[in-house]
C-alpha cells in the first residue's frame, strides 16, 4: 500500500490554513502547516512533504523569496495560492519554479483537482535535500559539501555548478544548460567560464582531477555527475 501523501501549507491566515486542512484532509492528505516563510523553510527539509501550497503574502517575507530558497535545493512541486492576480506576478512565480498558480478567492473543488493533478505527476519519493554518491555528499538545505567526514569549501559558483549537476544526477547536462543556470542567459556562449570552474571543482572533489570519478565529461556535449548506481558500476 502506498504511503499517505503529505502537503505543507504555508499561509499566515489561520482561517485559510484551517479551510485547506479540512479540504485536503477529506481527500486523504496529511497536512503540515507553516504560518511564516521562516517556518516553511525550517520544515521543508525534514517534513518529507510531497507538495507545498504557498501563499505569497506572508508576514515575515515575500513568498517569492521562499520559493527561490526552496529551489536552491529541492524540486518538489510548489502550488502558489495568492491574492496577487497580475499576470506579471504569475509569470515571475512560474519562472522561479512554481508548478501551478491559483488566485484567491478560489473554488475548493478546482483547487483539490489541481493538487491531485500535480501529485499524479510526481514520483513516489519527492526531491530530498541531500545527495550522496561514493564519498561525496551534498546537503543542499545547508549548502554544505563533504568528502567523507571532511567539509569541502566551494565558491558560490562552484557550489551552484555542483548543485545543478546533483539535481540532474545520472543525466547529461549540456554546456548551454549549465552556463544559463550558473552564469545566466547572457553567458550561453562563454564556454571558457565553464571549463575554468569545472577544473576548479574537480580539483576539490576528485582524488585525481585528470581521471574524474564523480563528474565525467561527455565529449562535445557537457558533463554528467554519476548517480549512485552508475558510480558503483564504474568502481
Amino acid at each position: 500500500m502506498s504511503r499517505q501523501r503529505t502537503i505543507l501549507v504555508v499561509d499566515d491566515e489561520p482561517q485559510i490554513r484551517r479551510f485547506l486542512r479540512t479540504g485536503l484532509g477529506v481527500q486523504g492528505f496529511e497536512v503540515i502547516e507553516a504560518d511564516s516563510g521562516a517556518e516553511a523553510l525550517r520544515l521543508a527539509p525534514t517534513s518529507r512533504a510531497d507538495l507545498v501550497v504557498l501563499d505569497l503574502q506572508l508576514g515575515d517575507m515575500d513568498g517569492l523569496d521562499v520559493l527561490r530558497r526552496l529551489r536552491e535545493w529541492s524540486w518538489l512541486p510548489v502550488f502558489v495560492l495568492s491574492v496577487r492576480d497580475r499576470e506579471a506576478d504569475k509569470v515571475k512565480a512560474l519562472e522561479l519554479g512554481a508548478d501551478d498558480y491559483m488566485t484567491k478567492p478560489f473554488g475548493a473543488a478546482e483547487f483539490v483537482a489541481r493538487v491531485n493533478a500535480l501529485i499524479r505527476r510526481i514520483p513516489e519519493i519527492a526531491a530530498q535535500p541531500k545527495f550522496a554518491v561514493g564519498a561525496l555528499s551534498i546537503d543542499m538545505a545547508r549548502r554544505q559539501v563533504f568528502l567523507g567526514e571532511t567539509e569541502v569549501k566551494l565558491s558560490p559558483k562552484e557550489y551552484k555548478l555542483l548543485q545543478f549537476l546533483a539535481r540532474h544526477a545520472g543525466k547529461v547536462a549540456t554546456h548551454q544548460q549549465m552556463l544559463n543556470e550558473v552564469w545566466g542567459p547572457g553567458h550561453s556562449e562563454d564556454a571558457h567560464y565553464l571549463r575554468i570552474f569545472m577544473r576548479k571543482l574537480r580539483n576539490k572533489i576528485e582524488t585525481d582531477a585528470t581521471r574524474p570519478r564523480y563528474i565525467v565529461t561527455e565529449l562535445g556535449v557537457g558533463y554528467r555527475l554519476l548517480a549512485p548506481d552508475q558510480y558503483d558500476a564504474a568502481s
